[in-house]
């Protein structure tokens, strides 16, 4: 052969070569396109045309930095139940509808893979109950009074510590409970997902670890400043006077908004914009200022603005309540009605004499801190400030406060209406059969048909009874008539 034909057999050759090698590399790329396309489309929220659907299961903007991968979430009960009261999510008091695979409160966004969040319903969606024959209700924009908190945490930080949270371990449970995962979403979830999201809630656990020394908070409440020094802006939580590593407090209302703006909101009045608020609620719930879903957060707002409160589910005896109103406009309308001087304005904690440790949870030095968020943008913080007392709340959808004060010391309307040592030093929370007799929920019963309820001690620090002596004078018949007429409130 001579060496024309050698340099053109040659060149057929390496024609034949280059493009086989193209045929290849295109075959990989479409394979590798095909095997990534789940993790680079589709990426966003859940959407929820329904308002309400949207308040209970849509995004604000947690799961990003703060969520937890959709599977690894699922499959944490399953596999670690040893660190449950109970059976799954259900047992820390979640509450679940009929066709949703997440509780109420947990949103779902995809940022790569499927992500689950908290979003505002966790902590101001609850369960109402008329009878013990009825079925229970659930009521959005309500104070949880079932969900623990608490125990969620205690939850996620045990589990990340076990030693089964590994890919050998989660990946064929993940599997069995019907995840379909192509062979790069296998690699991702093996060697990055599941090695990461340990990592993450062990430093979560470590930095929330001081929750252990405050009493347990039990259902409807949370210590609503203190994970957010250490999560938001890495306070030495173990350095703090320890007079402020106790603010627990009950979850509010979050109906009617729009009489309440230029009111000091927060349960100490530490700030008057509704919109502040709430973006500061969000980043307790897991929301940075650089995940922080606004369209999400004020169509929420937007619902809730003149949103009224549920109406009291059973009958009134007007004439009782009409004299009820005339005890209340007395005693209470000048601190507690729309439109009066002192609604919505603090007072000083020596003269309400109400549990202090909330107030003194909330410090100058978070405050500062606070006034840096947001601060490249007209979003940014400039309405917090320290206070010297407790809010003087507005009344509406009074019924279902209960338990009553800041930290939900008092279980019911007519225990409030009684001297601080004549209310009641033990009593259990979670139940919720309303108490139409002395409005609240039943506080009495320890266990029913299985279910254990939270029994409150108010010795302990943070979870006193005293304070807000206003009314104890009144006569019995003052006192039914004014419980009558603020069942209507």
């Amino acid at each position: 052969m001579g060496e024309k034909e050698k340099s053109s057999f040659i060149q057929k050759v390496l024609n034949k070569l280059t493009r086989l090698i193209a045929l290849v590399v295109v075959v990989v790329l479409v394979v590798a396109i095909a095997f990534a396309s789940p993790l680079i489309t589709n990426n966003g929220p859940v959407a929820y045309s329904n308002i309400v659907d949207h308040f209970k299961y849509g995004s604000i903007g947690s799961e990003p930095t703060n969520g937890i991968p959709y599977w690894i979430w699922k499959v944490m009960p399953v596999m670690f139940p040893d660190h449950l009261p109970g059976d799954g999510y259900a047992s820390l008091g979640f509450l679940y509808e009929a066709d949703h695979d997440r509780p109420i409160g947990f949103s779902q966004r995809k940022t790569l893979i499927n992500r689950v969040g908290l979003n505002c319903a966790f902590c101001h969606t609850g369960l109402v109950q008329k009878t013990p024959e009825n079925l229970p209700q659930i009521i959005p924009t309500m104070p949880s009074n079932t969900v623990n908190l608490q125990g969620y945490i205690r939850f996620i930080s045990a589990a990340a510590l076990d030693q089964r949270f590994t890919a050998d371990e989660m990946m064929p449970q993940i599997e069995a409970l019907g995840a379909k995962f192509n062979p790069l979403e296998k690699l991702l979830y093996r060697f990055v997902v599941i090695p990461q999201t340990r990592d993450a809630l062990i430093t979560q656990g470590q930095k929330l670890a001081f929750l252990e020394q405050q009493p347990a908070w039990g259902p409807g409440r949370v210590d609503t400043f203190n994970p957010y020094k250490t999560l938001q802006f890495n306070f030495p939580m173990d350095q703090l006077p320890e007079r402020e590593l106790i603010g627990t407090a009950d979850f509010p209302v979050i109906w009617a908004q729009k009489p309440r703006e230029g009111l000091q909101l927060h349960w100490d009045g530490d700030n008057t914009s509704v919109d502040e608020r709430n973006l500061s609620a969000a980043l307790g719930a897991g929301v940075t200022p650089t995940t922080v879903d606004l369209d999400g957060i004020k169509r929420v707002a937007d619902w809730l603005w003149e949103l009224p409160p549920p109406a009291y589910p059973y009958s009134v005896d007007e004439s009782l309540a009409d004299k009820g109103a005339k005890v209340f406009e007395h005693s209470c309308a000048s601190c507690h009605a729309f439109g009066r001087a002192g609604v919505g304005q603090v007072t000083p904690i020596d003269e309400i004499g109400t549990d202090r440790h909330r107030l003194d949870s909330y410090t100058y030095e978070l405050l500062s801190n606070q006034n840096t968020l947001y601060a490249a943008s007209k979003l940014r913080f400039n309405h917090f400030r320290k206070t010297n007392g407790y809010a003087n709340l507005p009344l509406d959808g009074t019924w279902l406060r209960a338990p009553y004060l800041h930290n939900g010391s008092v279980p019911t309307l007519r225990d409030l209406l009684n001297p601080s040592e004549q209310r009641p030093g033990k009593f259990y929370r979670g139940n919720p059969t309303c108490d139409p007799e002395n409005v609240g929920f039943v506080s009495t019963v320890a266990e029913n048909d299985g279910q254990t309820y939270f029994k409150y001690d108010t010795a302990l620090p943070g979870n006193s009874n005293a304070g807000h002596m206003y009314g104890v004078d009144l006569s019995n018949n003052e006192k039914d008539a004014l419980i009558e007429y603020l069942k209507k409130h």
